[in-house]
């Protein structure tokens, strides 16, 4: 698993990774933990960021502070999770501004790391859910949050996911629908998109985290950015 600790104090950030780390040998999970001084660094760093899966920010940092990292965070990446820590218990309602999963105080981090994390494990694994394709390539397990879209091309249906790009000889409806409820649009006939991957729509164009153009038909427009405004929690 990918986690990212973003705080300006290197003594707090010691101290949440080496939590992390007894936390991971106790529990026989990999983590890889990257260190980050500030939000502006952190904001800057779109490839750390699409590989993160759990963020933990530190709401009192200098130059731009947690809140307003988290929110820009957020409005890209609207559904990683995101830990708030503080050493003031006044800031805990802001969390919900900027939908942070949890909220924690440094005075007794070490005594709540645990519960928060088996929390956070169960609410990300079940939200992994592990699809079998039989692809051209052979028969091959993905998890549905790893594929970014499937597009029609000829006869068969590209899949282009994190591990590379798999062909299968089954209709764009069918795949629709066995990943119906994941997090997928249909953006257009040929082309069905995971909406963790788009970074806006507009003017009848999807774009993607990749930098991939996708046109959205007009007929098809409105329904398409409303699936994206729920998905992301904005209706």
């Amino acid at each position: 698993m990918n986690i990212i600790i973003c705080d300006d104090r290197i003594d707090d950030r010691k101290n949440v990774s080496d939590l992390l780390s007894d936390y991971g040998e106790k529990k026989n999970y990999e983590f890889t933990i990257t260190e980050y001084d500030f939000g502006e660094q952190l904001c800057e760093d779109q490839s750390a960021l699409e590989a993160c899966q759990l963020l933990f920010l530190d709401i009192n940092m200098q130059g731009m502070d947690g809140l307003k990292t988290a929110m820009r965070i957020k409005e890209k990446y609207p559904k990683l999770p995101v830990v708030l820590v503080t050493a003031y218990m006044n800031y805990a309602l802001d969390g919900y501004k900027v939908k942070a999963s949890r909220f924690m105080l440094k005075d007794n981090i070490a005594d709540t790391i645990e519960e928060c994390m088996d929390d956070l494990i169960a609410e990300i694994n079940k939200n992994r859910r592990i699809l079998e394709f039989r692809f051209v390539e052979g028969t091959i397990k993905l998890y549905a949050d790893d594929i970014i879209y499937i597009e029609t091309e000829l006869h068969k249906n590209v899949f282009y996911t994190e591990k590379g790009t798999f062909q299968i000889y089954k209709k764009l409806d069918e795949l629709e629908n066995e990943l119906k409820n994941m997090g997928f649009v249909r953006a257009h006939l040929s082309f069905l998109v995971n909406m963790k991957y788009i970074t806006k729509i507009s003017s009848y164009v999807m774009t993607l985290t990749t930098g991939k153009k996708i046109p959205v038909p007009k007929a098809r427009y409105a329904q398409v950015k409303r699936e994206y405004m729920l998905y992301k929690g904005e209706e």
